[in-house]
């Protein structure tokens, strides 16, 4: 499983990145455009937090193909590092990844709803195709199901590209996911936080520490007590 943070907002990157075991930082004009800030410097700021070989998805926000070129390779140039550029899978963007994939800049497919919006990109070029889960539940679908079958497709066909789950509400979305195959997850702060959540588990703690400090004292480790 490959974890990802839906999110512009550095010190949230930063804190990710100091506890748990990222692999990368996807992004989305709406998401940029709530910090309000200058675009190339959000995305130069979050490369410096994430080093050089962690995943970046950058979404192009042309409608035409020869745009969406135009932009990927200008990201390519001025971002650098493991870059990705999402493209949405309407037919225009289709036809950019065909572009792209054969320039080599790496593509991620958004905006998918259906597994054969997935299928379609991944035979285009895309290394990762995103569907949107919670997105697909609040119209009635089942986006769990969506994915399982993305994941049987790929597999079907023996292609490459791998399953970037996105828009997510809760954490058993997350693990049903995971447990449908799903190879990579993008989350809010909030929702990777979460995933470690158990109130069982802080009691427990509570207690080793309780029991501890009975016999041993007050703040004392076991190195104190060597």
């Amino acid at each position: 499983m490959l974890y990802l943070l839906d999110t512009a907002d550095l010190k949230a990157i930063e804190r990710a990145y100091n506890f748990y075991p990222m692999d990368g930082v996807t992004t989305n004009p709406t998401i940029i455009s709530k910090e309000k800030r200058d675009f190339l410097d959000i995305l130069k700021d979050i490369r410096k937090i994430i080093g050089e070989e962690s995943m970046l998805h950058v979404q192009a926000v042309s409608l035409t193909a020869e745009k969406m070129v135009e932009e990927a390779e200008y990201l390519s140039r001025v971002i650098g590092g493991n870059l990705y550029i999402k493209i949405p899978v309407i037919p225009e963007g289709i036809k950019a990844m065909k572009i792209l994939k054969q320039k080599g800049i790496k593509i991620t497919a958004t905006a998918i709803f259906t597994a054969q919006q997935a299928l379609m990109a991944a035979m285009a070029g895309a290394e990762f195709v995103a569907p949107y889960v919670n997105r697909i539940d609040n119209i009635s679908g089942d986006g769990v199901d969506v994915v399982a079958q993305i994941v049987q497709l790929l597999g079907q066909y023996d292609l490459d590209a791998k399953v970037l789950a996105a828009s997510f509400k809760n954490v058993q979305q997350v693990h049903s996911v995971a447990l449908a195959g799903g190879q990579s997850v993008t989350v809010n702060p909030e929702i990777l936080d979460a995933m470690l959540m158990h109130p069982l588990t802080d009691w427990s703690i509570d207690q080793f520490v309780n029991d501890w400090e009975s016999v041993y004292g007050i703040g004392k480790t076991t190195l104190d007590v060597k």
